[in-house]
């Protein structure tokens, strides 16, 4: 029993199969629950991993061999969201000024927020650097904050935490203050909670994730710009 525990610890299979049967699991809560908007797969599937690999006594490490394969196929996950996103392109005319607009001004707010917040409540410079682009998406917020002298490890936690607040908490928010157009939904989502909100956004409607997921690559884009421009204005 001990051998096959060890085995288990160390096996980059456990690592994957752990991943794939907690999100599947996450996808039959939301079902069973009429698509909830707490019931969100990726929350779910976090929880259920980090409770097996503290039960099963699994070092993160360990975990991330198996892991990575999964992390690996992120970045053609990311690449398909263009698929949608082109049969939307009729739409892309229409909202190019309101996108040239909305998404800078919406990078530099959140970027200076989150270094602001930080600074407010006596944070140091590493600290603000990691909030800082936390509302990119998380490989690129890594690199952001690994240049300004932030906490790499530490960004990816802020990041997904904004993905699954913004996944949770944004299709009720936007309906509240009623915005009902998809393309500016999608649009919201995607710029503050990237992947995991335009996962949900593609869930809602498929013009809605197009635009998700356009929003989350511009958005990336602007705030590798925003951070250091920031950092400058407010020293």
């Amino acid at each position: 029993m001990n051998e096959a525990l060890d085995y288990l610890r160390t096996s980059p299979v456990a690592g994957l199969l752990l991943t794939l049967v907690a999100y599947r699991i996450g996808v039959r809560i939301r079902r069973a629950t009429g698509n909830h908007p707490l019931a969100q797969p990726v929350l779910i599937a976090v929880a259920l991993v980090g409770l097996a690999l503290w039960a099963l006594r699994i070092d993160y490490d360990d975990y991330m061999i198996g892991g990575s394969l999964i992390h690996f196929l992120l970045g053609s996950a990311t690449v398909a969201l263009a698929v949608p996103l082109h049969r939307q392109a009729h739409h892309l005319k229409e909202l190019f000024v309101p996108m040239a607009v909305a998404i800078p001004v919406g990078a530099f707010v959140s970027v200076s927020f989150g270094i602001l917040v930080v600074r407010m409540l006596g944070g140091d410079h590493a600290l603000q650097m990691t909030m800082a682009p936390k509302s990119a998406t998380t490989p690129i917020a890594i690199a952001i904050a690994e240049s300004a002298g932030g906490i790499p490890s530490l960004v990816a936690v802020f990041t997904i935490v904004a993905g699954m607040l913004g996944a949770v908490a944004g299709p009720t928010v936007l309906t509240l203050i009623r915005v009902r157009d998809r393309r500016a939904r999608g649009l919201a989502l995607g710029s503050v909670s990237h992947g995991i909100g335009t996962s949900r956004a593609l869930h809602e409607d498929a013009t809605e994730g197009a635009f998700a997921g356009l929003s989350m690559g511009l958005t990336a884009l602007v705030t590798c710009l925003a951070v250091p421009l920031v950092v400058h204005l407010v020293g």
